[in-house]
């Protein structure tokens, strides 16, 4: 807990305490859910169940991002520590306003909110995962059209009988959307579906029923099926959007035997297969009527022409864009019509935007944009890249569709940095969040090799030459460099774009003091690492430079010996390997130039031999100017100090002298008296 400030507690859940709490390293606001456990071996048993879960990948599911065990001295209990997303809005809070209201629900919205539940749903299903905690607080809106399951539990925790019944007496409330096998503690993908059935019979009676009254009505439904009659028949009467389609599934939803119950699929089909409910996630999509098999065949039998004509003449339709796409990319680059194919450009792009949710539709479309465009830069560096803003917008709205995919937000951030690197929009990407989601990605993924040496590249696009229009993400950015670095030690290309963002924060002034003396700490380090890699050394030293030119405290910390020497042998060391080489000579002496400034620090550059180094610099490069300069005025620094030094010397030496003579007093009238 350490690393977490606590800043208020939410209502208590079936399992514990729900802390509102800030990472102290990113600010990011999450929520901790603190579990009392029995004894060690239920909390290992309760953690080995979850563990998996951090695993999963789903844009609808919000998934836990770390878990631990605590001491809780309190109670002398151990507390395993479930830390997950915050979000502000749920559908509790939906249906409760409804119903305030006295309002029907928007059946497009209800229809698109249900879509993504069974989306969500079938996916652990398919994996052999049961929610076991289903009900509308535990799913969270993390924006008007975009919900999320969150609270997936443990068959561990979920039948600790005791704590269950301790907080069924606090909140009637809670145990009402359980179904009935599950009031004795057995759980099975049946009984996701009896909550799933209670949550639909919610939203669509939130109009005419209190809570106190919906909770009874769920209640008795597990001992007498005719209660859902009775209230089918009152929304019959209500003119209930959809109630024909209610009326026909909940009856199999909410059978008291589980075994009676359908499937997942079985309601997929029954709402947005035969039924006539819309919803643009995945898995309702890709349930709806297959493509002809002749459009099939056009797509893996044609030319990228056909391929093209079929794709815009079933835009809607994922299936034709997928296997269109993933014929694309087995097409021999010379038979694409590179170097810019603008067509296929631009019919990609559509497909991405309309299918914003299917992943693996939005995985084979930036391979497919990775291809062309890396393609076409090889062929010409100075092409230019017809994207627009709101294409780059669109981008981003699907990695954070699919914010659990590592795979998808590899592929977005090279895609951005390629086209950050072609197209003055910068700024426009600041605007739309873009440092804001990086910081998420390094924090969330600081252990994801691919995801941080992307975020770091384009890190590095955005901020050089760029005009910082809001500085607050900015200056949060060198914590996370340092986690990414520090998870990272041995890894030279990690540590190699590191170090270039490190040197650009820097110039930006986007680094607090205190953070100095471990930047270049791991400066030095990535010197160590890999010398060999010129781009890292001279992005390293110039960053090394830029902290001694405005601290002090940095410079010191160059010149001070460390665990792998100081770092005025490491930099000779790097002259000896590039002593030919100009601009990191120049980087080297800029360095030099901005350490002798400070008068405490000349007495280490000269017992080091830097004035033997920088004289023979001043021999070899005559006509560098920008490099003679620094060398110049280490070299002048250095002379003044030895000047200064022996004056002192000099007079220190007078003084000992009058010291030593002896004493010789004077009569009053000014003459010596002799003895």
């Amino acid at each position: 807990m350490e690393k977490y400030q606590i800043l208020y507690q939410l209502s208590p859940g079936a399992l514990g305490v729900n802390l509102v709490v800030e990472e102290l390293a990113t600010e990011a606001k999450l929520v901790i859910k603190q579990v009392e456990c029995l004894d060690e071996h239920h909390t290992n048993e309760a953690l080995e169940e979850l563990r998996p879960l951090l695993k999963l990948q789903h844009a609808h599911i919000s998934l836990y991002q770390e878990l631990f065990i605590t001491w809780n001295s309190e109670v002398s209990s151990l507390s395993l520590c479930l830390v997950m997303e915050y979000s502000q809005g749920s559908l509790q809070m939906v249906i409760q306003s409804k119903r305030e209201e006295k309002a029907v629900m928007d059946p497009k919205w209800m229809q698109e909110i249900l879509g993504q539940m069974l989306d969500a749903l079938e996916y652990l299903h398919q994996l052999s995962i049961i929610h076991r905690n289903l009900k509308p607080s535990n799913i969270s809106l993390v924006s008007k059209n975009h919900c999320k399951l969150q609270d997936l539990s443990s068959n561990a925790l979920m039948t600790h009988r005791a704590k269950w019944n301790v907080r069924a007496e606090e909140d009637p409330f809670q145990k009402s959307w359980m179904a009935p096998e599950a009031l004795d503690f057995t759980f099975s993908q049946m009984s996701d579906v009896w909550s799933l059935g209670c949550i639909m019979l919610d939203m669509a009676s939130c109009s005419f029923l209190n809570a106190t009254e919906a909770m009874h009505l769920r209640k008795s439904l597990r001992q007498n099926s005719g209660s859902l009659k009775a209230i089918l028949k009152t929304m019959e009467e209500k003119h209930i959007p959809d109630v024909e389609t209610f009326s026909s599934l909940l009856p199999l939803m909410l059978q008291i035997n589980p075994l009676d119950r359908i499937t997942i699929k079985a309601v997929v089909r029954m709402t947005f297969v035969s039924g006539s409910f819309k919803s643009s996630c995945v898995a309702m999509t890709l349930h709806q009527q297959v493509v002809p098999e002749i459009i099939t065949s056009i797509l893996l039998e044609g030319n990228v022409t056909s391929i093209l004509e079929a794709m815009e003449s079933f835009p809607s339709r994922p299936e034709v864009q997928l296997k269109a796409m993933k014929r694309l990319l087995q097409i021999p680059e010379d038979q694409l019509g590179l170097p810019w194919p603008m067509g296929l450009v631009e019919v990609v792009v559509t497909a991405m935007k309309l299918h914003e949710r299917i992943l693996d539709l939005q995985l084979c479309a930036c391979s497919l944009l990775l291809r062309i465009l890396s393609h076409v830069l090889v062929q010409d560096a100075e092409a230019q890249v017809p994207w627009d803003i709101s294409i780059i917008c669109s981008l981003l709205s699907i990695m954070r569709s699919h914010s659990d995919s590592e795979q998808l937000i590899t592929q977005g951030y090279s895609l951005l940095t390629i086209i950050s690197s072609q197209v003055q929009v910068s700024e426009e990407l600041q605007k739309a969040g873009l440092f804001e989601l990086i910081l998420e990605h390094l924090h969330r993924f600081s252990k994801d090799r691919d995801i941080c040496f992307s975020a770091l590249g384009l890190l590095w696009s955005l901020l050089v030459d760029a005009v910082i229009v809001n500085k607050d993400p900015v200056v949060k950015i060198p914590a996370l460099v340092i986690q990414v670095l520090d998870t990272h030690p041995t890894d030279a290309e990690i540590a190699e774009a590191g170090c270039a963002v490190f040197w650009l924060l820097s110039l930006l002034g986007c680094m607090s003091e205190w953070q100095f003396e471990k930047v270049v700490e791991l400066l030095l380090q990535s010197i160590r690492l890999s010398q060999e890699r010129v781009l890292l050394v001279n992005n390293a030293y110039r960053g090394l430079a830029s902290l001694a030119k405005v601290s002090e405290l940095a410079a010191f910390r160059v010149v001070m010996p460390q665990d792998g020497g100081s770092g005025l042998t490491l930099l000779q060391e790097t002259y000896q390997l590039y002593k030919d080489d100009p601009e990191v000579v120049e980087n080297l002496c800029m360095l030099l130039a901005h350490l002798s400034s400070y008068k405490e620090i000349l007495p280490e550059l000269e017992s080091s031999g830097i004035r033997a180094l920088v004289r023979e610099i001043q021999g070899r490069f005559i006509s560098s100017l920008e490099l003679v300069s620094y060398a110049e005025k280490v070299s002048l620094s250095l002379e003044a100090a030895l000047h200064s030094s022996q004056e002192r010397k000099l007079l220190g030496a007078a003084v000992g002298e009058e010291a030593a003579a002896p004493k010789v007093p004077f009569l009053p009238e000014g003459r010596p008296h002799l003895p």
